[in-house]
């Protein structure tokens, strides 16, 4: 029995040596289930404006991702244009990952020293105009054909004799009008028949043109726009009036993410799909938990207002009053874990020592749900237009995948005392990490 164990110990070792020697012969093994490499760039991130009848638009550049470090797309190699406004660079519209369409940029330029771009604007779903001219088969003359005979008409003849006629006649009196002087008002009203012998006007002669330039036209490297995209340019100063009039009354801007790149993912939705009992539970949660961050921060609006002010309280949730509420949920990760993100301003409730009203307060909240089902803070901000350099308003855009890992990203607009910009924050388990956070 123990001849037989180590017979089998010395065949099993034998047999590892073996199969060792084997997988040398056949070269490194290979490894399966390495992560999908993730896009590294370039990919810029941009935001279309576009007018309310949708046949101009803009593009703000934001963000421009090379090998995964994000740089300020406004400048990042921008001689003589930043790269990420170059002619005829294509940029996917989307809202909440849905695509919209497609901007191209025409021309780009400068308003207020800042850079950006006009372009032509296609929705989803639309064919482009085709630029080209519909064939006609052209006309060939053979010059060795023989003439063609037509058969001789008397009534022609006639015709043309009593024409030579009529023309011999007006020869004659023609010829003695010129013998006479011509009175002074007739050599006056005469002079403008010189006219049609002046010399044709040069067609390469520059002419002052306004807004965007036409497709023959020779590209600039730059030029600078007009603030409003939607005016129009009138000949006197009437029509500007009413163009700025008109723009008053207009609905507003459209705004839509835009995102461009060579090989990225495939756009895919982030909005959460829930029923209205669920979408009402999650409000007053939210509401509930901005109630308790205000408490706890001792900001205003967590006092009971007064009855005046009870008529705009928000549904029948039993957090503070407040106003233009705002509720978005976000699914960024395919995973179906809501992300909401809620925004309002608070009551001027409480009064100074002087007798003044506080200002209202903006409020941006985050959260997310746990294993349980709560709520969980993931960021909270408050501020009002004086405290803005302490804490910035945060004013949500939409959710966009800005480096191309297929998750989305919250894109924001952070307004403080120095101006406005531009940040991108990925959701993480206990927070927001910036990815890019623009300089105002």
């Amino acid at each position: 029995m123990l001849y037989r164990k180590r017979m089998f110990a010395v065949t099993l070792a034998a047999s590892i040596s073996l199969a060792g020697s084997w997988l040398a012969a056949q070269g490194p093994i290979v490894q399966y289930g390495r992560k999908p490499i993730t896009d590294k760039g370039p990919r810029a991130l941009g935001l279309i404006q576009l007018s309310p009848k949708g046949d101009k638009g803009r593009l703000i550049p934001i963000a421009i991702m090379m090998d995964g470090k994000f740089y300020d797309a406004g400048s990042y190699k921008g001689a003589p244009v930043p790269m990420a406004l170059d002619f005829d660079t294509v940029y996917e519209g989307l809202r909440t990952g849905v695509s919209q369409g497609v901007f191209t940029i025409t021309q780009p330029g400068q308003l207020n020293h800042v850079w950006i771009a006009e372009g032509t604007w296609l929705p989803a779903g639309m064919k482009a105009p085709e630029k080209s001219k519909k064939y006609s088969t052209p006309v060939i003359e053979d010059k060795d054909a023989p003439p063609v005979l037509h058969r001789h008409s008397d009534k022609a003849d006639s015709d043309s004799g009593a024409n030579s006629q009529d023309k011999d006649k007006d020869k004659d009196r023609d010829a003695k009008d010129q013998q006479k002087p011509a009175p002074p008002e007739t050599a006056k009203a005469s002079a403008p028949a010189a006219a049609p012998d002046e010399p044709i006007a040069d067609p390469n002669r520059p002419r002052l043109r306004r807004g965007k330039p036409s497709s023959t036209a020779r590209r600039e490297p730059f030029t600078t726009f007009d603030e409003t995209i939607d005016a129009k340019p009138g000949p006197g100063t009437s029509d500007a009036k009413t163009a700025k009039g008109s723009a008053t009354s207009s609905p507003q801007i459209v705004m839509i993410t835009a995102i461009s790149d060579a090989g990225g993912p495939d756009p895919r939705p982030y909005t959460y799909d829930m029923k209205p009992a669920e979408e009402a539970s999650y409000r007053s949660k939210m509401l509930d938990l901005a109630a308790a961050q205000l408490r706890a921060k001792g900001g205003a609006g967590t006092k009971e207002p007064p009855p005046a002010h009870k008529k705009s309280s928000v549904g029948k949730s039993a957090g503070p009053d407040l106003d233009d509420v705002r509720l978005r949920v976000f699914d960024l990760s395919s995973s179906n874990e809501p992300i909401l993100v809620l925004s309002a301003k608070t009551h001027p409730a409480a009064v100074s020592a002087n007798g003044s009203i506080e200002e209202p307060q903006e409020i941006t909240l985050i959260a997310r749900t746990n294993l349980e089902g709560e709520l969980k803070k993931l960021f909270f901000s408050q501020t009002d237009s004086r405290h803005l350099y302490a804490a910035p308003r945060m004013e949500l855009i939409d959710a966009v995948d800005a480096d191309g890992d297929g998750r989305g990203e919250l894109l924001f607009r952070r307004t403080s005392d120095d101006g406005s910009a531009y940040a991108i924050y990925r959701i993480t388990a206990d927070g927001l990490w910036p990815l890019f956070e623009g300089t105002p």
